[in-house]
C-alpha cells in the first residue's frame, strides 16, 4: 500500500488499521519473509520496498532487531523516529510499530525458542488480540510525510 493511497482515503487511520489486517499471499507477496532457524533461535527477515505502510504485529517478547538496508520512518508510543541502515534496536514486550519505508528495507528480528513450526512461533511470540492504535491525524501526517 503506497503513501497516495493512503492520502486518496477520507480516513488514514481505517486504511492503516485495514492493512494491519493483511495475512497470507497478499502479504508474502508486498513483503517477502525469509526464515532461518539456529540452536535455541528464531531469525525472520522482512522485506518492505520503497513507499509500503506496514503495521507490525504485538510482540509479545523482548528480543533484538536489525535493519539491514534501507530507511524508514517508524511511530511508536514515543513518536515518529526516522531509522536508517545499518541499525541495531531493542523491542519491548507489547510493542506495535508504524512503518513507511523511505527506501527499499529488510528489517530481521531474532527470537529465543526451541520451536521450528511457524504457527507455533507465532503463538509464542506475537499476541492475538489487536490493540486500539490511537493515532492521531497529527501522527498520521507526521509518519507519512516525505522529505524532499
Amino acid at each position: 500500500m503506497s503513501i497516495e493511497h493512503i492520502q486518496k482515503t477520507e480516513s488514514a487511520k481505517e486504511k492503516i488499521i485495514e492493512f494491519g489486517g493483511v495475512v497470507g499471499e497478499e502479504l508474502e507477496a508486498l513483503c517477502p519473509t525469509h526464515h532461518d532457524f539456529f540452536d535455541g533461535m528464531y531469525m525472520r527477515e522482512i522485506f518492505m520496498p520503497k513507499g509500503t505502510l506496514v503495521v507490525s504485529k504485538i510482540h509479545k517478547t523482548n528480543h533484538p532487531y536489525f535493519v539491514m538496508t534501507g530507511k524508514c520512518k517508524v511511530l511508536t508510543e514515543n513518536g515518529v523516529e526516522t531509522i536508517t541502515a545499518p541499525y541495531v534496536g531493542g523491542t519491548v514486550a507489547g510493542t506495535q510499530r508504524i512503518l513507511y519505508m523511505l527506501e527499499d528495507t529488510n528489517w530481521l528480528t531474532v527470537h529465543a525458542t526451541e520451536e521450528t513450526d511457524l504457527e507455533k512461533i507465532e503463538e509464542q511470540i506475537i499476541a492475538k488480540t489487536v490493540n486500539d492504535l490511537k493515532l492521531t491525524d497529527e501522527q498520521i501526517k507526521e509518519l507519512t510525510e516525505v522529505e524532499i
